[in-house]
């Protein structure tokens, strides 16, 4: 008899077929991911369990499955784990670290393009009819990103390929990283500094960092008055590393 797997969501077929080969699989279909509740009820009799980082795993998961042995988390971040409960019930926890690096850069620097030459909201401003007259050589100017100062806070994986792709746009790059990467300077000729005087002179500021104990809420009320009114802040690391509210209130007070 096969081991039981209970999938949290759909994945590719290459993926599925190969767990297929080797589970029991009982596979989660809904779009919206399964609540709590569902969870525990489905991985009762499971010897494994695939999730997504919008699944809280906890000791109560844990507590409702005996036969449990691993958690495969399908991506890079697993926050939404107990990792200490489950390692202290010997449940193995796994993830897929490194498959998103030069994707996740993409996104960032996307980001990063379309916010300083205002392209989202050029879009939007043609699409709801509001462009009545000729171009004119004040609208939506947007800045260069040509020489400009970008300030990497994660010098992992991501945020050194992040570099690379500024370094193509003759950027200055500036870092910050709680290990100093010479090797990353080296290669990249990128300059390490205190976080506070990378905020400080950084046009862009670009977080490339874990959630954990020490990064939530890293960008606060104190390192958002410290960034230049016009810099662009882009995170595609966990939402909990900036703090909501003083983003909420940095944006509204016009800082």
């Amino acid at each position: 008899m096969k081991p039981r797997v209970f999938v949290t969501r759909e994945i590719p077929e290459r993926g599925l077929s190969k767990i297929e080969e080797h589970f029991e699989v009982d596979l989660w279909k809904d779009e919206a991911p399964p609540s709590k509740k569902v969870i525990i009820e489905r991985v009762k009799d499971c010897d494994a369990l695939v999730s997504l980082l919008t699944d809280p795993i906890d000791a109560e998961v844990f507590e409702a499955a005996p036969k449990l042995r691993i958690v495969a988390q399908y991506a890079v971040g697993y926050d939404n784990i107990d990792v200490k409960e489950a390692t202290k019930r010997g449940i193995y926890v796994t993830n897929t670290p490194g498959v998103l690096t030069e994707t996740t850069a993409d996104f960032a620097f996307a980001l990063l393009m379309a916010a300083a030459r205002r392209v989202v909201e050029a879009d939007r401003y043609v699409r709801e009819g509001k462009w009545k007259v000729a171009w004119h050589p004040m609208m939506m100017l947007g800045y260069d990103v040509y020489g400009r100062t970008l300030g990497i806070v994660g010098m992992g994986r991501i945020g050194a390929a992040v570099a690379r792709r500024a370094k193509g746009f003759g950027m200055r790059i500036l870092y910050y990283d709680s290990i100093r990467r010479e090797d990353f300077e080296k290669e990249l000729g990128i300059e390490y500094v205190p976080l506070e005087k990378l905020l400080e002179e950084s046009d862009f500021v670009s977080l490339h960092v874990p959630l954990t104990e020490e990064t939530y809420h890293m960008i606060g009320e104190e390192q958002l008055r410290r960034m230049k009114r016009t810099a662009i802040l882009v995170n595609t690391s966990r939402g909990k590393v900036v703090d909501q509210k003083a983003l909420y209130k940095a944006l509204k007070e016009r800082w």
